[in-house]
Formats: C-alpha cells, sequence, structure tokens
C-alpha cells in the first residue's frame, strides 16, 4: 500500500444536514472559579443506545518461535492524508458487547480468530477535543487453528487494510521507522510501544 494510492482531493465545511458520523456541540460550562465560559468538541452520532462506548481496540499477540509479534494494519485515513499504522480496531454494533465486537472485528479486518483474555476500562481518546472512546480487548490466537493458517479478512467495500507483524522486542523502533517513511502512528500503538519500553527501562 502507497501514498499514492489514495489521496485527499478537497475539503469544504461539512453540513450539518449531511453529517452522518459526527456533530459539533458548543457547550456552556461554569469553571472552578465561577466563570462561565464556552467548549467547542465533536461528539459521534453513532454510539449504540445501550452501549457505553463508541468501539473497540484489539490487541492480538502471535506467538512465534523468533518471539512474540503484535498484529497490525496499515489504513489510509483521510483526515490525515496518510497511511497510518493502527491497531485492528472497529465500532461497537447495537446490542454487541465490547468482547463480541473485538472478535467480529478481528475476524473481518485480519482473517484471524481469536479467544477473548481481557479487557480494559474504558478509555477517552481524546477528551479535550470529543467524547469518543473505547475498550482494549486483549486477545489470544491460536495460531495451529487451519483458519489462522489459510487467512480470510471480510473487509467491506470501503475499506482497504493491509495487514503486517512486528515483534514487541522491536516495537518502539519500528515505530519510528515507520514514521520516518511517511507513515502516521497512531497513538494507541504508540502508547504500547512506548510502555515496553518504560517496562524495560525501569526493568518492571
Amino acid at each position: 500500500m502507497s501514498e499514492g494510492e489514495a489521496k485527499v482531493l478537497s475539503t469544504e465545511p461539512l453540513v450539518k444536514t449531511e453529517a452522518v458520523w459526527t456533530k459539533l456541540v458548543k457547550t456552556i460550562w461554569r469553571d472552578p472559579k465561577g466563570i462561565t465560559r464556552t467548549w467547542e468538541s465533536a461528539e459521534r452520532r453513532t454510539r449504540p443506545k445501550c452501549s457505553d462506548i463508541d468501539g473497540v481496540g484489539i490487541v492480538a499477540i502471535l506467538e512465534k518461535q523468533t518471539g512474540p509479534e503484535i498484529v497490525l494494519q496499515k489504513q489510509y485515513r483521510p483526515p490525515l492524508d496518510k497511511i497510518v499504522i493502527e491497531l485492528p480496531a472497529g465500532l461497537v454494533d447495537e446490542g454487541e458487547t465490547a468482547e463480541e465486537a473485538a472478535i467480529r472485528e478481528l475476524k473481518e479486518e485480519t482473517g484471524y480468530v481469536a479467544e477473548v483474555l481481557e479487557t480494559s476500562p474504558v478509555m477517552w481518546n481524546d477528551p479535550g477535543f470529543c467524547n469518543t472512546n473505547l475498550k482494549m480487548v486483549h486477545v489470544s490466537v491460536d495460531m495451529s487453528l487451519p483458519a489462522n493458517q489459510d487467512l480470510k479478512p471480510e473487509l467491506e467495500e470501503n475499506e482497504f487494510i493491509e495487514v503486517f507483524h512486528i515483534r514487541l522486542a522491536n516495537l518502539w523502533e519500528e515505530c519510528i521507522q515507520l514514521e520516518a517513511e511517511g507513515y502516521a502512528i497512531d497513538a494507541r500503538i504508540a502508547n504500547i510501544a512506548e510502555g515496553i519500553e518504560i517496562a524495560k527501562k525501569y526493568k518492571l
């Protein structure tokens, strides 16, 4: 996947009646000193009514003889006009748990069949700008299963995803190298990489 294969053609203000995914909000609030202020933010329109989250991020680790590897994706993102290095992720459907969404999204985007290990608390992506949130779901991928030998992703017509793996031990260095090559690094994978480096430094 190269950057030249997809590109932004133009940008323009989004008319409110055309907005499917988001809406802009002006909030009037009072600060701790009693001063009334305003705050501009964005909200998702897609959160299921019975859910406390918008979506999930998926941490899938493959046990290899050379060491554990994390499943990552390359996906073009128009807001950045760049290909972004990301974890598998997706929105939660109506009536679906975070764990169910993670198993479904991983299969659809990568082809891997997995089982849930654990789920994080609710995480807020950019609370100064929007109300979007998610849970990180850690899954186990049994590489002995036939389905995980012959991967068959089920991408939607508008999804263009390239799946690859990086050794956990080299994740920080690989992120630096990928950024130097022109890719954007999603904060979720960068945070995992930085956490690994902190754990190494302090021998945790």
